[in-house]
């Protein structure tokens, strides 16, 4: 019996006793389970929950997501980024109800044709949803892996994922995939977690795991970094005619893309300069003041920003070049704003009403 066959029984044990209460895993139906793991994916479980809530309550099938307009779909998924993941969620959709009258296939390869669903997720709806003894290999199932083999390989490299993947193959147990699947990861999501915090202790796997009984669990697994972030310098202005404040559509392609931000330039401004900048946009600024810096970071570019906020004359209308100045209501249900400008947004939605403006014009 190898070292990873010894696993299944503590493991599945410890899940039937520690599992999380989760929405999407009070039954099995796929579009959920589908929806929950799009959703995790670069966010942790506690924060999606009411993400799920609100847009299960509005896209409750297939259907409904494939038929929902753009901007409503950018709302839907406003403070969890990474909005492409949305996107070819409805994409997909689409496929689903062009090619299987509505259902997610029970069908693993059929899953991975799906735009936007890789290995990982096909696996989770085919093994939780359908009971298909297939691997869902994620960060959380890697890691554990990589200790309890005290691996040394470059989980960064697809060859080590493919081989675990096929190592899961051979053993995963035709009864309880998707408990299987999901005991894996809820193991390292609450136990064998990252940052010499494991909680070895507590873990179901210590007497069989190598790398605790070597002592090698802080220095496991081994991932290569990637080239390191671009770092870009921006002015982020938030410019108000009275309660309306500015926004524009970013291009629809290219990072953030068809989303709505607050106006800003590609490099710090003094004052003076971001009034100038104001005052070529045909619009005639009253106050400024200094709202601080604040930082996101992207996968590849990190966005270094200082913010400012100027009260304008007031305008006849509601547009000026390609910015719109909406209503603080509109724009909190309407509009997506990404979590990058969230240092900043709150002064656009009405939740900062700061009244320190320093006279400037």
């Amino acid at each position: 019996m190898s070292l990873l066959q010894e696993v299944e029984k503590p493991l599945l044990d410890w899940y039937d006793e520690n599992k999380r209460s989760l929405p999407w895993r009070e039954n099995k139906n796929p579009y959920e389970i589908w929806v929950s793991e799009i959703m995790c994916q670069q966010t942790r479980v506690e924060a999606v929950k009411p993400y799920f809530a609100r847009f299960l309550s509005e896209l409750p099938t297939v259907e409904a997501l494939a038929q929902c307009p753009q901007e409503k779909l950018m709302k839907l998924w406003e403070g969890l980024g990474y909005y492409n993941r949305v996107r070819n969620m409805q994409k997909a959709a689409r496929q689903v109800m062009e090619h299987y009258q509505g259902l997610l296939p029970a069908d693993y390869e059929a899953l991975r044709g799906l735009a936007g669903i890789g290995n990982y997720t096909a696996g989770a709806i085919a093994s939780i949803a359908y009971g298909i003894p297939v691997p869902a290999v994620d960060g959380n199932v890697l890691r554990v892996v990589s200790r309890v083999t005290e691996s040394r390989e470059d989980i960064a490299k697809q060859s080590v994922r493919r081989r675990i993947e096929q190592e899961i193959q051979e053993m995963i147990p035709k009864e309880r995939p998707g408990d299987y699947n999901q005991a894996l990861m809820e193991l390292g999501a609450l136990v064998c977690i990252p940052n010499g915090q494991a909680k070895c202790s507590q873990c179901p796997l210590k007497e069989i795991c190598l790398a605790g009984l070597h002592g090698t669990v802080d220095s496991l697994p081994i991932k290569s970094t990637g080239k390191s972030r671009r770092i870009e310098e921006r002015t982020v202005l938030v410019i108000q005619d009275g309660s309306r404040a500015a926004i524009r559509k970013r291009p629809s392609r290219g990072l953030l893309a068809g989303l709505y931000e607050l106006p800003n330039v590609l490099t710090h401004l003094t004052e003076d300069e971001a009034l100038k900048w104001v005052q070529s946009q045909k619009l005639v600024p009253l106050y400024i003041r200094s709202l601080g810096e604040a930082r996101h970071i992207f996968s590849h570019v990190e966005w270094r920003m200082l913010g400012y906020q100027i009260r304008i004359q007031q305008l006849e209308d509601g547009h000026q070049g390609k910015m719109i100045f909406a209503e603080q209501e509109e724009i909190r249900r309407t509009y997506a704003i990404p979590s990058a400008f969230d240092a900043f947004a709150g002064f656009v939605k009405g939740d900062d009403h700061g009244d320190d403006y320093r006279r400037k014009l």
